[in-house]
C-alpha cells in the first residue's frame, strides 16, 4: 500500500511541467493509479477475500487502516474504467481551451487527479473520519473542475450551487456518524451494525440516505446536477455522471449492508423515491435543448433505475425471498457499471460534437452523420444501451430488475404485489420515454440537414480520441452479448445482503444465458437483412436530389423537426408540470403585416424553482436585515471580537459553557 500514498506527491508536478504536456502527464499518472488500485482490487473480485492494510495516516496515535471488500473492489474498478477513458479523451478535448493560462490547466489536472484519488479513498477507508475527509476532498476537487470556465457567470453560479449542496449533504452525514459514534464508541463502518441493532433504523438511515442521495442525484435532491454537468468540461461531466454520483450509491449500499430492521419500510422508501426520480428525470430530459443538460437529466433517471433495483432487493430481504433480493440488488449494482459505460460514452460523443461545432444546442445541429460517422455510430449505440434495448448492456441490468418483479408477483403478499406492479410500470414508462428522448437527440443532431452550423468545417475527431470511446463500446457489447459471464459477479455482490449462501436457481441462470443466444440471433437476422438488401439494390442507380419541401421552395432546414416541435405532443398541456416557459409574442388578428418573431422554450426543475429558490430567497431577506454589521471598518470588527470575548468569559464564570 506504500506506493499508493507516494503517488499523490507526483501530482504537484502539474505546476512545474510545461502546459503542452500536462494532459499527457495526467494520462500517465491516471494509468499508474489505475494499475496500482487494480492490483489490490482484482484479486478481491476473483477470490472474494477482503484485502486490508495500513495507510500513512494516523488518528489518535493509531494508524488508519484500509480495507477493500467485494463491494469496494467493484466500485474501484468502475471508477478506474471511467476515469481512464476520461483522462484519455481530455488530451484532445482540452485543446479547445488553449487560450487559458498554464495555471488554469495545472489546477484543472491537479484536481482531476485528486478527484480520482479521493473516490478511490472513499471506497477504501473503513474509518468514518478518514471517509469524511476523502468525501470532502472529492467534493472540493469536483467543484474546482466544474468551474474551469469560471469567467462565465452561469458556470460559477452552477459551481457554487453544487458546492453548497454537497456541504449540506456532508453535514447530514457528519450528524449521522456522530450519532453512531456517541452510541457505540466505534468510528468505523462496523459501528453501524451495533447502532442499528439497538435503535430504530429509519431515522438515522434517512440522514444517510439524504446525505448520500444529494451526491447521487435522487429527486428531490437533484437540483445541482442539471446545472453542474453542462457547466463542467465534457470529460469531467462524463466522470461525474459516470462514477462520482455513484459514490452516493456506494454510501447507501454500505449503510444498507448494516441495517438490522425495518427492511420493508426502508425498501418502500427507496423504491418510491427511485421511481419518482426515474420518471421525473427522463420526463424533464425530453424537453431539453442542450445536449449536456439532456444527458444530465438522464443521470437522474438512471440513478432512479439503480434505486429501484436496490429498493426491490430490500423488500426481498424483508419478505425472506432470497431470489428477489439477488435479482434486485444484482440488477441495480450491474446498472451502476452499465450506466457508467454508456453515459460516459454519450458525454464523450457530445464533446466530440462540441469540438467541431462549438454548440450543444440541438436545434443548431443536424446532418452530422455525414461528417462524423464514427461519432454518430457511437452515440447511437450508447443511446440504444441507455434505453435498455437488446443486445446491449442496459437491457441485461433492467432484465434482472424486471425478473425480480416477476418473482415478486409469485411469492409476495397482495399489497406488495400491487406496489411491485406500479414499480414495474414506472420502469416500463422510464424505458419508453427514454426511447422517445433519444430518437429526438440522435435524429435532430445527426440526421437531416444542418440548421445553424457550417458542415463544411465539421470533420471526424482524431482516431486517438476515438480509441477510448470504442473501448467503452466493446465493454457495452461484451456485457450485452455475454451476460452469463458477468452476472455471477453481481450475484456475489447481492449475496452480501442475503447474509448467507444462497444458490440461484438453474432456471434463472438458463434464462440469463438465453439472452446471449437471442442477442446473436437478432444480430444475425439484422446482418442477413442488410446483406440481402445490399444485393437487391446492387445494380440500381443511386440518385441524389433535394428533399421534397411539400411544394415550399424556401430553406429546407426550416421544415425539419426542432427539439421543441418533436416533443410538442408530449409536452402539450403539461407546461406547468414540466415547468416549461414559452417565450413567444402571439400574432393578433389585426396584425396584417406582423413583425418577425422568435419562439423559444426552456425548462427548469419545478422543485428548485418552487421550493429551494423560495427558501434561499427568504433566507437572503432575513440575512439582509443583519447587513448593518458589515460596515467595512476595521475598528468595528475588532470591537465585535472584543465583545464576543467578554461574553465568553462571562459565560465561563457562570459555568454556562
Amino acid at each position: 500500500m506504500t506506493v499508493f500514498f507516494i503517488i499523490p506527491v507526483l501530482s504537484f508536478l502539474y505546476f512545474i511541467l510545461p502546459k503542452k504536456v500536462l494532459a499527457w502527464y495526467n494520462l500517465i499518472l491516471t494509468v499508474l493509479l489505475v494499475g496500482i488500485s487494480s492490483v489490490f482490487s482484482v484479486p478481491v473480485i476473483l477470490d472474494n477475500e477482503i484485502f486490508t492494510g495500513n495507510s500513512f495516516f494516523t488518528l489518535w496515535d493509531s494508524p488508519i487502516s484500509m480495507s477493500i471488500d467485494l463491494l469496494s473492489a467493484f466500485f474501484i474498478m468502475v471508477i478506474n474504467i471511467t476515469v481512464f477513458t476520461g483522462a484519455w479523451f481530455a488530451i484532445e478535448y482540452m485543446r479547445l481551451y488553449q487560450q487559458y493560462s498554464k495555471i488554469n490547466f495545472s489546477l484543472h489536472f491537479f484536481f482531476f487527479f485528486w478527484l480520482f484519488y479521493s473516490m478511490l479513498m472513499v471506497c477504501m477507508f473503513p474509518n468514518i473520519i478518514a471517509f469524511l475527509v476523502a468525501w470532502e476532498i472529492m467534493s472540493v476537487s469536483s467543484f474546482i473542475l466544474v468551474i474551469f470556465e469560471h469567467k462565465k457567470k452561469e458556470v460559477l453560479k452552477a459551481g457554487i450551487n453544487y458546492l453548497v449542496q454537497m456541504h449540506i449533504g456532508a453535514l447530514l452525514l457528519m450528524v449521522a456518524f456522530i450519532l453512531i459514534y456517541n452510541n457505540t464508541g466505534n468510528y468505523t463502518w462496523n459501528g453501524l451494525s451495533a447502532y442499528f441493532s439497538q435503535h430504530e433504523n429509519i431515522p438515522v438511515f434517512l440522514l444517510f440516505f439524504i446525505g448520500f442521495g444529494i451526491k447521487a442525484g435522487f429527486v428531490p435532491f437533484h437540483t445541482w446536477l442539471p446545472h453542474a454537468h453542462p457547466a463542467a468540461p465534457t470529460h469531467i461531466s462524463g466522470i461525474m455522471s459516470g462514477v462520482m454520483i455513484k459514490m452516493g450509491i456506494y454510501g447507501i449500499l454500505r449503510v444498507l449492508f448494516h441495517i438490522q430492521s425495518n427492511f420493508l419500510e426502508i425498501g418502500i422508501i427507496i423504491l418510491i423515491i427511485s421511481a419518482i426520480s426515474g420518471i421525473a428525470g427522463v420526463g424533464t430530459a425530453i424537453i431539453q435543448h442542450d445536449l449536456k443538460k439532456l444527458l444530465a437529466y438522464h443521470s437522474i433517471e438512471n440513478i432512479g433505475i439503480i434505486g429501484i433495483g436496490i429498493g426491490v432487493g430490500m423488500i426481498g430481504i424483508a419478505s425472506g425471498n432470497n431470489l428477489i433480493t439477488m435479482l434486485g440488488f444484482g440488477g441495480g449494482i450491474l446498472h451502476v457499471l452499465n450506466h457508467s459505460l454508456f453515459k460516459s460514452l454519450l458525454f464523450y460523443t457530445t464533446g466530440s460534437v462540441y469540438m467541431n461545432t462549438h454548440t450543444r444546442t440541438i436545434d443548431h445541429l443536424g446532418g452530422l452523420i455525414k461528417k462524423m460517422p464514427h461519432t454518430a455510430v457511437l452515440f447511437l449505440v450508447a443511446s440504444i444501451a441507455i434505453c435498455g434495448l437488446p443486445p446491449l448492456n442496459g437491457f441485461v441490468s433492467e432484465f434482472l430488475i424486471y425478473s425480480s418483479f416477476a418473482e415478486s408477483m409469485i411469492s409476495l403478499s397482495i399489497g406488495l404485489k400491487i406496489l411491485m406492479m406500479f414499480a414495474m410500470l414506472s420502469l416500463a414508462v422510464i424505458g419508453g420515454l427514454a426511447i422517445f428522448c433519444f430518437t429526438k437527440a440522435f435524429g435532430i443532431t445527426f440526421l437531416g440537414t444542418a440548421r445553424k452550423i457550417n458542415l463544411e468545417t465539421v470533420h471526424e475527431v482524431k482516431w486517438f480520441t476515438l480509441i477510448p470511446q470504442y473501448f467503452i463500446l466493446v465493454l457495452i457489447f461484451a456485457i450485452g452479448l455475454f451476460p452469463q459471464f458477468w452476472v455471477n459477479l453481481f450475484f456475489e455482490l447481492s449475496r452480501l445482503f442475503v447474509h448467507h449462501s444462497f444458490v440461484v436457481p438453474n432456471r434463472t441462470i438458463s434464462t440469463i444465458s438465453s439472452i446471449s443466444l437471442y442477442s446473436f440471433l437478432f444480430i444475425g437476422i439484422t446482418i442477413f437483412i442488410y446483406v440481402l438488401r445490399s444485393i437487391s439494390n446492387r445494380n440500381k442507380p443511386i440518385e441524389t436530389t433535394s428533399t421534397w419541401g411539400c411544394a415550399y421552395n424556401g430553406k429546407i432546414d426550416k421544415l425539419q423537426y426542432t427539439a421543441s416541435s418533436y416533443a410538442e405532443n408530449y409536452a402539450h398541456d403539461m407546461d406547468k408540470l414540466l415547468n416549461q416557459k414559452i417565450h413567444y409574442k402571439k400574432i393578433n388578428d389585426e396584425d396584417i403585416f406582423p413583425q418577425e418573431r422568435t419562439y423559444e422554450t426552456h425548462s427548469e426543475s419545478i422543485i428548485e424553482e418552487k421550493l429551494y429558490i423560495r427558501i434561499s430567497n427568504r433566507l437572503q431577506r432575513i440575512l439582509n436585515r443583519f447587513a448593518f454589521f458589515q460596515t467595512g471598518k476595521t475598528q468595528h470588527y475588532i470591537m465585535y471580537m472584543f465583545v464576543l470575548l467578554i461574553v465568553l468569559i462571562i459565560l465561563t464564570i457562570f459555568n454556562v459553557i
